[in-house]
């Protein structure tokens, strides 16, 4: 009895640095996230319970001391537990199946949002909040395109409004994730990958790497912070008032590997500078770069557009050494 109540004491004490931000999440694509895993649990319980059940049963009714136990020894065969054998389980794998077809098309990160919380659809006047987000070594940059403004390590968005991320990566492969918002995305180097979310409630959700991406990766932390419109204002008012400019040169300076760094505030953005660094063309008299633009698809602004096509070359040589630049 000492021993098991040694056993609980030690797996409450381990468990206490526990977070439950993936179960209680302030998101709504995470809740319906959530919502899946639970679903999803639960049916494979209702197979795994039965069998633990009825396999301590079993060890225990046909123990060697039980002489009330039948014991057949030329017995092979029953139809009955075949069938429960086999349909339940068929049964369980239909409905996962079912369940992932739907979920992965509703809840896929490209997709629009057609409502900002359960029972409450977007409204049609409303514009996703677009946060182009670059993974550098070992920090993460955010352009506020409409903002005309850039922060390091800090990102920010208004409740209960889109925000639509697209997410590139300057080396090598990487992920963006904030639990409490959503499922983590992958940051690819000449590529862009997009996540649509909102946040419903205010507050400062943890966000961070979710991939290895070398020395400095546990670094890679940052704060998300939800706020209301007026707060949003405030703060990209804070951001154009203490901020630098963020120009190609100062970006060059600014993706050279370095860990730990605290938050930075950019007032202004060079314009295409995002573009330039999803093409991987921050030398704009470089002929090379003209011909992959001219190669991937029309873009309006600095919003970015995945590149299909002239692109194979810069990832192989990304992914082969972080800093291949």
């Amino acid at each position: 009895m000492k021993l098991l109540r040694g056993l609980l004491v030690c797996v409450v004490f381990l468990l206490a640095g526990c977070q439950t931000v993936l179960m209680a999440p302030s998101g709504d694509l995470a809740v319906q996230q959530r919502d899946l895993i639970i679903t999803s649990t639960l049916l494979m319980l209702l197979i795994i319970v039965p069998v633990i059940v009825l396999t301590l049963f079993f060890a225990w009714h046909f123990r060697a001391s039980n002489k009330k136990a039948h014991y057949d020894p030329e017995w092979d065969h029953s139809t009955i537990l075949e069938l429960l054998i086999w349909a339940a389980p068929l049964l369980i794998i239909i409905a996962l199946g079912a369940i992932t077809w739907v979920s992965t098309h509703k809840l896929d990160p490209y997709r629009q949002l057609e409502r900002i919380a359960a029972n409450r659809p977007v409204p049609a006047d409303v514009r996703p909040l677009q946060i182009n987000v670059v993974a550098l070594d070992w920090k993460w940059l955010f352009i506020y395109p409409e903002q005309g403004i850039a922060t390091v390590n800090e990102l920010a968005a208004p409740v209960d409004r889109p925000i639509q991320f697209k997410i590139t990566a300057s080396t090598v492969m990487n992920s963006f994730f904030i639990p409490a918002l959503a499922g983590q995305i992958y940051a690819m180097p000449g590529m862009e990958t997009q996540l649509q979310a909102v946040i419903n409630a205010p507050g400062e959700f943890q966000g961070f790497s979710a991939n290895y991406s070398g020395q400095g990766f546990s670094g890679m932390h940052f704060l998300f912070h939800g706020v209301t419109e007026q707060g949003f204002a405030q703060w990209v008012q804070k951001a154009k008032a203490s901020g630098g400019d963020l120009n190609r040169d100062a970006y060059v300076k600014l993706a050279a590997p370095s860990e730990n760094d605290p938050v930075t505030y950019y007032a202004t953005v060079a314009p295409g500078l995002y573009r330039a660094i999803l093409t991987r063309c921050l030398d704009p008299e470089n002929p090379s770069c003209m011909t992959r633009m001219d190669l991937s698809p029309h873009d309006s602004g600095d919003s970015g557009a995945m590149l299909r096509s002239g692109q194979a070359n810069g990832m192989a040589a990304s992914a082969t050494h972080p800093h291949s630049d």
